[in-house]
Order: C-alpha cells, then sequence, then structure tokens
C-alpha cells in the first residue's frame, strides 16, 4: 500500500534535519538562522509524526483487517509492536510520542531540544516503519 503523503512528510524532515546538523557548523548563520532551522525540523517532526501514526493505523485496518484499532498514537503504536510492525522497541516510539505531546506546548524549550535529539532516530525508524508498510524502497 503506497503512502505518498508518508513519504513527502519523511523526505522533508530528513532534509531539514540535515540542514539543522550542517547549520550546526556554519559560522555564518546567525543564533536566529540557526533556531529557525531547528523550528522547521521540530514542525517537519510533528507532521512526519501524526502522518506516520495515521497511517499506521489505516494498515492495521484496510491491510491486517484488524476489527477494533484505537483512534489515538500510543495505543496504534502499541498494538503495532504486538504485531509485529515496528522495527525497533515499542519503547522508543512511545519516546517519540511524548517528543511530540511535548513540542505541542514548547517549541523552544527543553522539549524542543529533546525532540530534535531523538530526530535522527525517529528519522531511521520512520523509513524502516514505511519500508514495512508499503514494501517500497526508501529513494
Amino acid at each position: 500500500m503506497d503512502d505518498p503523503k508518508l513519504k513527502k512528510a519523511l523526505k522533508h524532515l530528513e532534509v531539514q534535519f540535515f540542514n539543522h546538523q550542517r547549520a550546526l557548523q556554519r559560522s555564518e548563520l546567525s543564533e536566529l538562522d540557526r533556531e529557525a532551522i531547528a523550528e522547521s525540523v521540530i514542525q517537519r517532526f510533528e507532521i512526519s509524526y501524526d502522518t506516520l501514526w495515521k497511517s499506521l493505523r489505516r494498515h492495521l485496518i484496510d491491510v491486517l483487517g484488524l476489527p477494533e484499532v484505537p483512534g489515538s498514537p500510543k495505543p496504534i503504536l502499541k498494538l503495532a509492536g504486538q504485531q509485529g510492525l515496528l522495527p525497533s522497541p515499542v519503547e522508543q516510539w512511545l519516546k517519540y510520542a511524548e517528543a511530540r505531546i511535548g513540542t505541542t506546548h514548547d517549541c523552544s524549550g527543553e522539549k524542543a531540544v529533546e525532540a530534535l535529539s531523538l530526530a535522527g532516530a525517529f528519522i531511521a525508524d520512520a523509513i524502516d516503519l514505511y519500508h514495512t508498510l508499503t514494501g517500497n524502497s526508501w529513494q
């Protein structure tokens, strides 16, 4: 089952995360520029996370045919873990969920730093899950 919306969201996150990593070494950028790039990564993380759990829900219903699928992220992640769909332990995915919840209320403080610190791992796990859900490669 192809999911172009998920792929687009993850591609944008991947590119912006790379920009963020490069920005840390670019002395010509102001602190405001670096902060704007970091905020963009966080926003892309939020969009990717939200798109991913909704795609995962559709997969559980449409592909696996599960009759009772919850309508919120954490129970869906737990169910996906039980179904063997997640490329890393459920606990890691719950960390992503907590980071997502945290960025809703704090985009510039410690919650933002936490989300940024998880972004690289999230991208790798999300790409692996994309492959599992769609059967498509990541080019």
